[in-house]
């Protein structure tokens, strides 16, 4: 009996100095990670660090930090750890190669809140998509197309392929053609037309519009009709500058052509 009181007595001595640092060092430990964490989440504020993404990464900072305390006071107390890792550590990359497409779509996520290639309310094509961004969540996008439709694009695609942001400037191009007969008078066709556009309250005075002929094609001299305007503005002007071409180019008796073709009959 006396035998095994003294292992314990001499285990106690052995360890009770050892459970004692452990213990200090944890609390220690613990407290000094809520302080970074604190500090952490004052320094994302003053980045301007994305609201979506701020959450996840303190959770991932202090979730890591927590697990080499853990393992440091393990270390403390005599238990083996390299095991220990080397179980985490596999279970890691079962986890992962079972959520690999889910873990591609969290990275892309990660990465468009950490760079902002687009933003809220952007209008954008990606992934041979068209619309405005309703939302930019940790997995996937969702855009609103001009059909009022919702598309759900997965952020890994998003940040593995190509984008269009047409809002990133504040103003588009819009690109209209506007033929006109051979025998019309092409100087005054593109005084009409672009005083046209300067007039139109939605036409952006810099950069100026443009008229050039851009084609001498078979049954017309084609005329690009470029005006720029307002990402918001970009479908009013498109159809304005249209219809109110038409409309100066018959004032003023230019006529827009309409295919044809001369059939010459030859009797023998």
């Amino acid at each position: 009996m006396q035998v095994y009181i003294d292992k314990g007595v001499h285990l106690i001595m052995e360890y009770a100095p050892k459970m004692i640092l452990a213990l200090l060092v944890l609390f220690a430990g613990l407290r000094v990670i809520k302080m970074f964490s604190n500090l952490l989440n004052k320094l994302f504020e003053r980045q301007n660090i994305d609201i979506t993404l701020r959450p996840f990464l303190l959770n991932l900072t202090v979730w890591v930090l927590k697990a080499m305390l853990f393992i440091s006071v393990a270390s403390m107390l005599g238990i083996e750890t390299t095991s220990f890792v080397a179980i985490i550590g596999a279970a890691g990359l079962a986890v992962g190669l079972a959520l690999q497409g889910t873990l591609a779509n969290f990275a892309g996520g990660v990465l468009i809140l950490l760079f902002k290639p687009y933003k809220v309310g952007d209008l954008v094509e990606a992934q041979g998509h068209f619309g405005s961004v309703e939302e930019i969540q940790i997995f996937i996008t969702k855009l609103i197309t001009p059909e009022n439709k919702t598309v759900i694009v997965p952020n890994g695609a998003i940040s593995n392929g190509s984008l269009i942001n047409f809002s990133e400037k504040g103003f588009l191009r819009v690109d209209n053609v506007i033929g006109i007969s051979y025998d019309s008078d092409i100087k005054l066709a593109k005084e009409l037309l672009l005083k046209m556009m300067q007039d139109h309250p939605k036409v952006m005075s810099d950069p100026a519009p443009v008229v050039a002929v851009s084609e001498l094609a078979d049954s017309s001299v084609n005329l690009v009709v470029r005006p720029h305007a307002k990402v918001d503005d970009y479908w009013d002007v498109k159809f304005d500058t249209l219809e109110l071409g038409k409309k100066v180019l018959d004032e003023a008796n230019i006529s827009i052509p309409f295919p044809q073709r001369d059939i010459h009959m030859i009797q023998n």
